[in-house]
């Protein structure tokens, strides 16, 4: 990022500390939110991701950026034996956890409070990592990106679900308009954190995409890198494995 996107900009506290606090505050709205703000389109988007991960029948799945785990949820229909789910919000763990308990799915799926750019894992441990609209939201990108490909297993998969920027018009001039005027209208109106749904909207036009965000995972060490822009270009699933 060419500037450093926070959601507090007043805070005393770091990126992270203010993300986490964030995310602990709007926790019980994010999943309605999340389905009006994307017209429920992101929906199909995740179902893209379980395709690229159950294509490689995977054992063992992380979620970085679980949030309320709807990505691991849902990863439970590749078949794999353990599916865990990181975040550093323990309001939106609280959340997920309901959600697993109430689909019985809590001896498949851990939720784990923790740091993405620092894991408690042991190097080469799952053969598949997912991250659904969480990598902009790392304090250190290059730092976190390196850190999941340690944990990955060579010959893994490692797919990345964010926002991105339409590049053609009219779609980049509609994105722009919804993203700087709407969305944190909606937001607004929904949460409790007046400042939450302005952040995700600003750090999404901040946030490497496409070509670019290409170029730092091969930085990082990542090989086979595509990306695969989706409706119009307003998000983009990237896929991605390790020697």
């Amino acid at each position: 990022m060419s500037k450093k996107i926070t959601p507090y900009k007043d805070s005393t506290l770091g990126k992270k500390e203010q993300v986490a606090k964030m995310f602990d505050t709007i926790s019980g709205n994010y999943d309605n939110l999340n389905r009006v703000i994307s017209f429920g389109i992101d929906v199909k988007w995740r179902k893209k991701v379980l395709q690229l991960v159950a294509n490689t029948a995977p054992k063992k799945i992380l979620d970085i950026a679980t949030g309320t785990g709807d990505l691991a949820i849902l990863m439970a229909q590749t078949d794999a034996e353990k599916i865990i789910g990181l975040d550093i919000s323990s309001g939106m763990l609280a959340v997920g956890e309901k959600k697993i308990a109430q689909q019985n799915l809590s001896k498949t799926i851990e939720m784990v409070l923790g740091d993405s750019e620092n894991m408690p894992f042991e190097d080469s441990y799952f053969d598949a990592i997912t991250v659904a609209f969480g990598v902009r939201n790392f304090e250190n990108l290059e730092k976190g990106l390196a850190e999941i490909l340690r944990v990955l297993k060579p010959g893994g998969v490692f797919v990345i679900l964010e926002t991105s920027v339409p590049d053609k018009t009219p779609y980049k001039q509609g994105y722009t308009f919804y993203s700087k005027n709407i969305l944190p209208l909606i937001g607004k109106l929904f949460s409790k954190d007046n400042v939450a749904y302005g952040y995700l909207s600003e750090s999404a036009a901040a946030f490497p995409y496409g070509v670019a965000l290409n170029n730092i995972l091969t930085k990082i060490g990542f090989i086979d890198v595509v990306a695969m822009p989706q409706t119009f270009g307003v998000a983009t699933i990237y896929s991605a494995s390790k020697k």
